[in-house]
C-alpha cells in the first residue's frame, strides 16, 4: 500500500487520519494549480490516462504519436513504480518521454509531474500525455494539473470495472474501451454491459472503441484528441506567455 495517498493509514485514530489525508490533497492541489498555469501558459493540452496494468496505455500513445507525428508535437510523462521500460518505449518513437519512478508510491502526485516539467521543453509542445501509475483507485484522488482524465477499461477486463471502481470512472472526461480487436475471443466481455456500468454511475462520460494490433482502431481517440486541442486553442489565443518555467516548488508531497 502507498505511505503517500493515506490507502496504508490505520483506523486507529480516524480523525487524525481524515486530517492528514486532507492536508495532503490540499498541498497536492496548490502544486497542481501551478502546474496547470504553466500548461496554460505554453498553450500545452494535457491529458491523465489512467488504466489497471496492462490494458493498453503505452500501445495506445506509441499509436497515437505515429498518427500524429508531424501535425501534434507531444511528449509524455510515464509513471510507474520501477524501470524506464515505457519511457524508452515512447522515445523510440522520436518525441520526449521523462520517467517517473514512484517506488512504492501506487500513483503519481503533482508534485513529480512538476519536478518533470523541467525537463521538457513546453514551449515546443501542444500535447502532453501523462501516463499514470498502473492502478484504478489512488490515481484518481491525486490532481497532477491536467486538463482531461481518460481512463482505459480493457476488453481483457471485466465490464464491470466501472461499477467496482467507480470514483475513477466518474472522473473521467473520456472512457476508451481497448483492445476491442480481442473482442471476438473474449465471449465474457460485453461491451453494451461496460456502457451500462458507467451510464449507471449517473454521468454522461463517453465511451469510444480502440486496437492498435491487429485490426487498428482509431479514428474516434483521434477525433476526440484534435477536438479537444482546437478547443484549447481558442482559450490559449487569450492567455499571455510568461515565460520560462519557475524554479521547482519544494514540498513533502510524494516523497
Amino acid at each position: 500500500m502507498c505511505r503517500h495517498c493515506g490507502c496504508s493509514l490505520t483506523p486507529e485514530s480516524p480523525g487524525r487520519v481524515v486530517e492528514v489525508i486532507q492536508d495532503l490533497l490540499a498541498e497536492n492541489d496548490r502544486i497542481a494549480a501551478h502546474n496547470r498555469a504553466h500548461f496554460d501558459e505554453h498553450g500545452v493540452l494535457a491529458i491523465n490516462v489512467m488504466s489497471s496494468p496492462g490494458a493498453g496505455k503505452t500501445a495506445l500513445l506509441e499509436a497515437t504519436i505515429v498518427a500524429l507525428k508531424g501535425s501534434c508535437r507531444i511528449a509524455v510523462i510515464e509513471g510507474d513504480l520501477a524501470t524506464d521500460n515505457d519511457a524508452v518505449r515512447i522515445r523510440s518513437h522520436g518525441v520526449p518521454a521523462i520517467q517517473i519512478t514512484t517506488g512504492a508510491a501506487c500513483h503519481l502526485d503533482a508534485q513529480r509531474v512538476h519536478a518533470a516539467l523541467h525537463e521538457l521543453p513546453l514551449a515546443e509542445l501542444d500535447l502532453l500525455f501523462i501516463e499514470n501509475v498502473g492502478n484504478l483507485v489512488c490515481p484518481a484522488a491525486f490532481d497532477l494539473g491536467q486538463h482531461r482524465n481518460v481512463t482505459l477499461l480493457s476488453v481483457t477486463e471485466g465490464d464491470d470495472k466501472p461499477a467496482k471502481y467507480p470514483v475513477i470512472f466518474r472522473a473521467s472526461d473520456l472512457v476508451v474501451l481497448s483492445k476491442i480487436d480481442l473482442i471476438d475471443v473474449m465471449d465474457d466481455f460485453d461491451p453494451a454491459r461496460a456502457a451500462a456500468a458507467l451510464q449507471g454511475l449517473g454521468g454522461e462520460t463517453p465511451m469510444i472503441e480502440t486496437a492498435v494490433r491487429r485490426t487498428p482502431t482509431m479514428t474516434a481517440w483521434l477525433d476526440w484528441i484534435q477536438a479537444e486541442l482546437r478547443g484549447r486553442a481558442g482559450i490559449y489565443e487569450r492567455i499571455p506567455a510568461r515565460g520560462p518555467l519557475s524554479a521547482p516548488i519544494s514540498s513533502g508531497v510524494g516523497g
